[in-house]
């Protein structure tokens, strides 16, 4: 393999893959909106010359490159956040800005960047000649990510019967390479009370302040929960709260909150539920504890209704498709870091569901995701491209 003409052509394709992502940019495209940004990417695709690209009935893109056996998915979510408080924007989200070395904007690094690295990625293996009859490539542009990770890829795997070999996922990785992260779930807790007067408390049975209980005790189970060498510590945390009252002059006659539950290797849903059940103050107070579910529609208006509950997963560092990537990194850029992602990522359900094994690479950096002033480096998409268009060719020889 000729790692220098591999890392010539994706410097070659930089221009195309700064205007590419500065127009996916300048398309809002939050979880549940995203057809704009989705079109755009099948037209990339289509002027590209990929083999065959489709919309499926949920809205993800997938684009093919090749025909040969095995199936080697790249996948990057195409929704975004919120902007959030635009007062903190020092430049505008859409529009965004170019230097020599950046592109910012929402999206440029959670996960747009990713998107085009893997999409000019498989433009290069079709260039260079790498495409053989041992694999195919599928790049996937998937959706309602960051509002459930993962539910994309159940749909692709239950009703699109698609089932790759491995998956690159193109989530922004600091440089690094990853092969995994902890999982997490979206646990509700609600409990009640009853209203009277606020002139005269003792007459209630305040549920703000049975929740208060709660939530002192969730606070101390944070910190003795299971600690896992490789992936860390599980966590715990209260994310919103929610109640209901006559009025601002009365005791409050129900109060629930949501919790956010990070799950370290070993850690399952079941046991989540029922450290949150066994609190004692969730006993003593009748606290109902239970999971959330999504059912949000598509932009394509499909309703793919799942458990709030995204598994933990953890590809071996001697796996194949880990020393694939770590091989091609190295060829061209040295030795590589191996680490993980502190968030969660659409391997929950690859991988975390369906045991089909995930590895990380991607543009950008985690700390950009969510934030205001997101930048990535065109550096990052140049390197990415280059690895991506290398390592099918090494899983397979």
């Amino acid at each position: 393999m000729d790692f220098k003409e591999i890392n010539a052509a994706a410097q070659g394709y930089q221009e195309a893959m700064t205007k590419f992502l500065r127009e996916l940019v300048a398309i809002p495209g939050e979880s549940c909106d995203e057809e704009g940004v989705i079109r755009r990417i099948e037209a990339e695709m289509k002027h590209l010359g990929y083999d065959k690209v489709e919309i499926d009935p949920m809205g993800n893109v997938l684009g093919y490159m090749g025909t040969g056996e095995k199936l080697i998915a790249y996948d990057g979510h195409v929704d975004t956040v919120g902007i959030g408080n635009i007062d903190t924007w020092k430049f505008d989200p859409y529009t965004g800005y170019e230097t020599d070395t950046e592109i910012g904007g929402r999206g440029a690094s959670d996960q747009l960047g990713g998107v085009v690295s893997a999409v000019y990625g498989a433009k290069i293996m079709k260039d260079l000649g790498l495409l053989s009859d041992k694999y195919t490539v599928l790049v996937t542009g998937t959706v309602q990510e960051e509002d459930c990770d993962g539910l994309c890829w159940q749909y692709i795997i239950n009703e699109d019967k698609i089932k790759p070999e491995f998956v690159v996922i193109t989530e922004p990785t600091d440089g690094y390479i990853y092969r995994g992260h902890r999982g997490r779930m979206e646990i509700r807790v609600d409990v009640q009370g009853r209203a009277c007067h606020g002139s005269a408390p003792e007459r209630g049975d305040n549920a703000i302040y049975k929740m208060a209980d709660i939530i002192q005790e969730v606070r101390t189970l944070n910190d003795n929960l299971h600690t896992d060498p490789f992936l860390g510590k599980g966590t715990v945390t209260t994310s919103q709260i929610f109640y209901t009252s006559p009025s601002r002059c009365a005791v409050a006659d129900s109060c629930a909150i949501s919790l956010d539950r990070r799950l370290t290797q070993g850690e399952t849903y079941d046991l989540a539920l029922e450290e949150i059940r066994n609190l004692p103050a969730c006993k003593q107070h009748g606290a109902v504890v239970s999971m959330y579910k999504y059912e949000r529609p598509s932009w394509t208006n499909l309703v793919y209704p799942t458990d709030c509950y995204f598994p933990t997963w953890v590809i071996p560092e001697t796996h194949p498709a880990t020393q694939a990537m770590i091989e091609a990194y190295r060829g061209m850029y040295g030795e590589p870091k191996v680490d993980k992602w502190t968030f969660s990522t659409n391997g929950v359900s690859i991988m975390g569901r369906y045991n089909i094994p995930c590895i990380g690479f991607g543009p950008g950096k985690e700390s950009q995701a969510h934030s205001p002033n997101e930048i990535t480096w065109k550096e990052d998409l140049v390197r990415c491209a280059a690895v991506y268009a290398a390592m099918p060719t090494l899983y397979c020889k």
